[in-house]
Parts: structure tokens; sequence; C-alpha cells
């Protein structure tokens, strides 16, 4: 476990303030406040996102190390006690801050493995290594990766300038200096030098100009990682010049480490919810290994849409995939410590400990906040040890999605229960190799041999309950041209419409073999005798 000490230490006052405790407490955890979740895991950094009455919620947290709230935070005599009392520490998010910049940060914070050093510091601890390099050239840093993302920064970032705030916030580097820095070359030129290079202060838009930085390029091999930036106030002497040349290599061990072991971790978490959704031999072990010998739900997300058929369309789409994943794994255990998420084929496999309402305002919420267009399928609630079932009605909703049967993005089976029917039935017809036979089939015959549209007739009359002005009207004629359509087909096809058990045949067949644009995923009727078309996973 981290100390909140240093957590507080290596976030400072950019991101959070010390609001009121004893901060000589152990983090074991991040976990989003849920209202309706009264179980805190021990030691928990807990995340109050939309908390109103921190007093009220300090007594129910019980073992928690500390709540963070919205600031600014106004210590009123009630708050002073109730922190006292409840012995959780509280914590004010600076405003302009995100929660789930937040999350991402102290994460980072408790992960690294202090059992491996690299150049003497935990393997994976960027801020360690970020408050190293600050202590070495005297002035503050941030670490980045390619895309100007900030990974870690250090202490004494209010010695820089608002530009270095904003960058910490926003965890990016903000558009606007972004822009400046490409139009003058400072890109182009850091990528292609391993030399520290000066970059004069930018302008600020209330006509000042921000501080100096210098700036050094990240590199494994001929491979681009990041890179490190100091705010300084003077060029470096050539004794700190080579001091930052020299800590970018060992910051790209450390970013190597990082990734060799999150690349390791991705695939075992992959194997063990592969193993454990699927059922059978080794499900069991599989989770008792995830920590989930309990009721659960399983999630199963996919992008909503793709991209070309060509090999670089398919990289960026599993990009897409496993940058989304990634996403999902971190919002879940954000939410619930023990929920599990990995990337199984072009599917993300969440198993969630949770009740299934709960399940579904998790999806829904992660649905809103994602930039990826997704879909998500809530399965039924299932004991660990059987969530084979869960999955299979995640899969089912999800297929309905991904067929375009359903205007929802995020469902669960009552959801799109008739969808999911009527597209396990189409499999049942695909698997035995039935042909469209009866009325239907005769009516089908018809309209090809003579270019009639009493097919179409008969969809229209059953999707408006026999009412003929709306069923007329649907398909653009008179009523009375549509009343002897009905005769017609009636004689046709050889059908009784009177009969409830014939109308319930008619329909059924139509929404299965019969496209129809009110009706998503009605299938073009085939010859009679001809297989219909199986209703495969991900078909439009």
């Amino acid at each position: 476990m981290t100390g909140l000490t240093r957590v507080l230490d290596d976030l400072g006052t950019t991101l959070i303030d010390l609001v009121r405790g004893n901060p000589s407490r152990t983090v074991g955890g991040v976990v989003i406040h849920d209202p309706d979740d009264d179980q805190v895991p021990p030691s928990a950094l807990v995340l109050g996102v939309g908390v109103r009455d921190p007093a009220a919620l300090l007594d129910r947290l019980g073992g928690a190390a500390a709540l963070v709230v919205r600031g600014p935070v106004v210590l009123t005599d009630e708050l002073a006690d109730a922190v006292d009392r409840s012995g959780v520490v509280l914590l004010g998010l600076a405003p302009g801050a995100s929660w789930t910049q937040l999350a991402a940060m102290v994460r980072s914070l408790l992960e690294p493995d202090p059992s491996e050093t690299l150049g003497g510091v935990p393997s994976g601890d960027l801020f360690a290594l970020a408050n190293a390099v600050a202590s070495l050239i005297d002035a503050p840093v941030t670490i980045e990766d390619r895309s100007s993302r900030v990974l870690a920064f250090s202490g004494r970032q209010d010695e820089a300038d608002p530009s270095r705030v904003q960058t910490i916030l926003g965890r990016q580097v903000p558009e606007r200096y972004s822009r400046m820095l490409a139009e003058r070359g400072v890109f182009e030129h850091l990528h292609r030098s391993d030399l520290p290079v000066h970059v004069e202060g930018l302008p600020e838009e209330d006509g000042t100009f921000c501080l100096p930085r210098v700036a050094v390029a990240v590199r494994a091999g001929d491979e681009l990682l990041g890179s490190i930036w100091a705010a300084v106030r003077e060029p470096l002497s050539p004794e700190s010049t080579e001091t930052f040349r020299d800590a970018a290599k060992l910051v790209a061990l450390h970013l190597m480490r990082q990734r060799a072991g999150a690349d390791v971790e991705r695939r075992l978490r992959a194997d063990l919810v592969s193993t454990a959704v699927e059922g059978g031999q080794g499900a069991a072990e599989a989770v008792r290994r995830l920590g989930l010998n309990q009721t659960c739900v399983v999630l199963a997300l996919a992008l909503a849409d793709s991209h070309g058929d060509d090999p670089a369309s398919h990289a960026r789409l599993l990009a897409e995939r496993r940058q989304v994943a990634d996403a999902l794994a971190m919002h879940l255990t954000a939410v619930h410590p023990r929920a599990a998420a990995a990337l199984v084929g072009d599917v993300a496999y969440a198993i969630l400990p949770v009740d299934e309402d709960r399940a579904l305002r998790i999806a829904a919420d992660f649905q809103s906040r994602i930039g990826h267009p997704v879909l998500v399928g809530v399965g039924l609630e299932a004991d660990g040890l059987a969530l084979s079932r869960s999955r299979a009605g995640a899969d089912l909703v999800l297929r309905v999605l991904r067929a375009g049967r359903s205007s929802l993005r995020v469902a669960r089976v009552s959801d799109v229960h008739g969808e999911g029917l009527l597209l396990e039935l189409a499999d049942l017809i695909a698997e035995r190799g039935d042909v469209l036979t009866g009325p239907v089939a005769r009516l089908v015959a018809y309209d090809r041999k003579h270019g009639a549209c009493l097919v179409e007739t008969l969809a229209a009359w059953l999707d408006a309950f026999g009412d003929v002005t709306a069923a007329s009207a649907a398909v653009f004629v008179h009523p009375n041209t549509f009343r002897y359509r009905l005769r017609r087909l009636a004689e046709v096809g050889e059908i009784d419409l009177s009969d409830s058990d014939a109308r319930f045949a008619a329909m059924l067949q139509l929404r299965l073999w019969r496209p129809d644009g009110a009706v998503p995923g009605r299938r073009t009727p085939p010859s009679p005798g001809e297989p219909p078309v199986s209703a495969t996973p991900g078909a439009r």
C-alpha cells in the first residue's frame, strides 16, 4: 500500500488539498462513491463524485482512508466533527480537475512494484522519477507520452506558470500550446534529436509569456516513447543538460518495463476473464483467482462501427478495441475494486460483482463518458461459478444491438427480449435448414411471378392490427384497393385472416424472413424451397 502522505506530496495542491485529518494513513485502492453501495473496501480512497453533504457520508465510510470531494470545501464545525469522529481524511479536488484524471493519477502511484528498482527508483514509479529529475536539474518537470498526455509530474509546479497548471489539470498539453509548438518546429526538432531542446517562452492569452522550457525525447532504440519537459527560468548548465539527457534513458527503461508488465497483466487478465465467462473446466479456478466467488453480472461491449478492410484499418480497429477495453477496466475498478475486464476477440467482457440494475447504470455511465461509439449488452445475474449463463445473455443483447434491431446502445436481456427471441429462432431455423412454407411461401411465389405486392399488403395489415385505414396509408394506396388486395392474398395464400394462429404464424415468418424499414431485422423472403438466410452475429 502507498501512504496518503506520498499521494498528497506527489499530486500536491495542483490536484488535491488536505482539508482535515491525519494523512498518515495507507491507501489500498481507489473507488467511486455509489449511494446504493454501503460496502467500502478498507483503506480505500473514495472519490465523492457529486457528493453535496460530505459530513453525512463520512460516518458511513468505515475503514476508508480518505474521502475526496469537489473543492473549494468550506470546513464547518459539523464537517470537522464528522472528520474527527470517522477518522477518514477529507480532501478537496481542485476546481477544473477531472475525477477521471485524479483516479488515473492515484492508480499510477499505487501500482509500481517496490521489489524491483531501476536507477534506484521503484519500477514504473514515474512520479518518484519525475521528482528525482526535478531535484537534479532544480526545475519542475512533467513526463509525457507521444501525444503530449501527462504521465507523471514532479512537485514544485507552483513555481511554473498558468500553462503548466492547465497542462496538469487537463492531463494534456492544451491545444493552443501544442499548435504553437508544432508551428515553430519544436516537436519535429525534438523527435529528431537526442539532445535537450530549449524552447523560448510562449505567449499567454493575457499578453505575458510563459516560462521557457527544456525538453528531451524519450526513446527505446528508434521508437519514440515520449518526452520530459522542464519549466526553467534560464538555460540549463552543461552539467544539468547532460543529467537531463541521461534521465531520458532512465525514463525509457521505466516506460518499457511498465509496458511489458501491462502487456503480461493484460494477457493474464484476458485469459482468466475468458475462462470464467465461458464456463467448463478451469472456470472455477479462474473465478477464484479473480476473487469473484459471488453473484455477478457479465457485460459484453463492442465498438458500434468499424473501418475498412485494408490492413491499416484493421490495425487501427484493434488499437481502438484495446483502448476501449483498457478504459473499461479502469472505469470498472474505480467503481468496484474486484471488477474484472478484458478484450476477448472483438468483444470486451467485464465481470461485475453487483446486481443487474447497478450493472446497467455503470454500463450506461461508461457509454456516456467514452469517446468511442460503443454498444453494451448486460447479462443476467449469475453465481460466480455459473458466469457462462450471464455471458450468454450479454452476448445475445450485444447481437441484437449490433444487428440494429434496437435503438438502444446499452441494454439488458429484458430490454430486448422480443428481438433476442427472434434472433434465437432464426438461429434454430438456420441450424435445422428449414425452408419457408405455408401461406407466406405461396404469397412470395405469386409476387415474384406476377410482380404483385401481396406480401407487403399482409405485413402492413398485421403491423396495423387489422386497421385498414392505417395499413393502406402505410403503403400509400386507397383503402378500397387495400381491401381488394386483402381478399386476393387470402385466396392466393389460402390463409384465414380471422384465425389468430394463422395470423401469428404469418407475422412470425415475416419477421424472420422479410426486410422492412418499419421492423428492423426482417429479411428478404427466399423462394419456396430455398433455405432461409442465417441470422449470424453482427449481421446488419
